[in-house]
């Protein structure tokens, strides 16, 4: 009897090993011993400046299609869903799409998904950024990109950022066919790597000597979205960068920020799709027609459509309603016809801002601060996804995230990378410490981000560099009852953050990276 329960105990003991080498090898380091600071003045004298774009597909190609027997838009066997089996190979090739619930593969492609990228020269330094269409992009894969990168690109800096549809393949692992597998496909996310660094590369070579045309549009877009968590604090302002040819009338590129969820489609739609991004880009580019009217001329160029401070939680949810500018016809379910009307809507919005109060130089130098930044894991559930290989993302010290924070200055614009979803009150003021937060303090991110940035013209680019999810002010953060605002029910955002010490952690880094810039 004894030697049984020592056989026993030996066999748990060995799977217990195994298990915990398992986890262990899950939360290595992908890129043990990087770190980043980076530190750079601008030119002496302020020099001509040179832009390039360029625009890349990272659409994977679906070779099966399956049969949503009851519209769920989740992929269940066991239900009666079925699939076309389009290369033969016996198996569900299913691209599991980010957001929303589990088990919602792609069914088609609405639109394609893009890498965009920009690239800006000032004689001394070169600057590139790139917007993907996907989820996250998270800081191992811009690492990836940064070393795929050839010295003779001459790249000083690359930041990538991700748009956030929720209408893109998984990249972050958490939205499998089931709880306990990753939703990533390696080949995918190696393909997209690799499509990030030659749009990076191309816009190097399509470098051309340039204007840098700047607006705003602070409140026209207010409309459009919602904020589904008290406070309500939005972002609602347009921020643009236009890059004009030096020598000739046209456009190189547009670069447009803002603060908004890409998830207007919502969780039905099984279309791979940048949601109204797309849009917003194609209007831009090619201009609005009504028939055989033109209403608004087409910027030409590549437009890079980037997200600003998304948390709090900005969206277009089905209870936004949506006016066409054109027909007046108005929307609130959530179809391509909505998302259609709010890229239109946003378009002509950006362009009247560019045709109105701008500011223009070909002259100018670039001033850049960027460093790496330790976060702490407190999220139990993301730990237990790291572990499992669910979420692939690795510790730089045990329980620590290695994460990355960026500002640089060009003229009268200031841009700060923000490596998540960042709540609006943080950039812009109204925290608050409503009775029911875990926490009982005065709000520590204060005064708000922007008014710590310089120039006309401040730029937030969220989910830059990283994808950590939520970052929430911590006199807001609330898992406990009693629940914030008399809510019943706990908050939506604490679940998709990485915990409460990531606000105030990445504040005090940025607020210094911004007295240092």
């Amino acid at each position: 009897m004894r030697k049984v329960l020592l056989g026993i105990l030996s066999v748990i003991g060995l799977l217990l090993l195994l298990l915990a080498g398992y986890g262990y090898h899950n939360s290595r380091d992908r890129h043990p011993g990087y770190a980043l600071d980076l530190s750079i003045r601008p030119p002496a004298q302020p020099q001509d400046l040179k832009a390039g774009f360029a625009a890349l597909k990272i659409t994977p190609h679906l070779p099966d299609r399956w049969t949503d027997q009851n519209g769920n838009a989740a992929y269940q066997p066991d239900e009666g869903d079925t699939y076309t089996d389009g290369n033969h190979n016996g198996r569900f090739d299913a691209y599991w799409m980010a957001g929303f619930d589990q088990k919602r593969a792609a069914n088609g492609v609405h639109d394609d998904l893009w890498a965009r990228a920009t690239v800006i020269d000032d004689g001394k330094t070169r600057l590139a950024l790139v917007a993907v269409d996907l989820l996250g992009f998270m800081h191992k894969n811009v690492i990836n990109v940064r070393k795929a990168l050839p010295a003779s690109a001459g790249v000083t800096y690359a930041i990538v950022c991700s748009t956030h549809t929720h209408e893109a393949p998984d990249f972050l692992g958490m939205w499998g066919g089931s709880t306990l597998k990753s939703g990533v496909n390696k080949s995918y996310e190696l393909f997209v790597e690799q499509q990030v660094t030659r749009a990076i590369i191309q816009a190097v070579k399509n470098l051309r000597p340039a204007r840098l045309r700047f607006a705003q549009d602070l409140t026209g877009a207010d409309s459009l979205l919602t904020d589904t968590r008290q406070p309500v604090v939005k972002d609602p302002g347009l921020y643009m960068m236009q890059a004009l040819d030096a020598t000739k009338d046209s456009t190189l590129g547009t670069l447009v920020v803002w603060g908004n969820h890409p998830e207007t489609l919502w969780n039905k739609n099984t279309l791979l799709t940048s949601d109204f991004p797309h849009y917003v880009r194609h209007y831009l580019e090619k201009g609005i027609t009504k028939g055989d009217s033109v209403v608004q001329q087409g910027l030409g160029g590549t437009v890079v459509y980037a997200s600003g401070c998304i948390g709090g939680l900005m969206t277009t949810s089905p209870k936004v309603v949506i006016q066409d500018p054109l027909t007046g016809e108005r929307f609130q379910e959530p179809t391509f016809a909505k998302a259609d009307a709010q890229g239109k809507h946003l378009a002509m919005l950006i362009h009247r801002a560019l045709e109105q109060d701008t500011t223009t130089f070909r002259r100018a130098g670039i001033s850049l601060r960027a460093q790496t930044v330790e976060i702490p894991l407190d999220n139990k559930l993301f730990q237990l996804a790291i572990g499992l290989g669910v979420l692939d993302a690795g510790y730089s010290r045990w329980g620590n995230l290695r994460t990355e924070i960026a500002a640089f200055r060009l003229g009268e614009a200031t841009f700060l990378c923000v490596p998540g979803e960042v709540y609006p009150e943080i950039a812009n003021g109204g925290i608050e410490n409503p009775p029911g937060a875990d926490f009982r303090m005065k709000p520590y991110e204060t005064p708000p981000l922007r008014s710590l940035m310089r120039g006309k013209y401040k730029f937030i680019l969220g989910l830059a560099n990283d994808e950590l999810g939520y970052i929430i002010p911590k006199s807001e953060w609330d898992t406990e009852a009693p629940y914030t605002y008399n809510s019943k029910d706990k908050p939506y955002g604490e679940i998709n953050s990485t915990g409460p010490e990531t606000a105030p952690r990445l504040y005090r880094a940025m607020t210094e990276l911004l007295r240092t810039l």
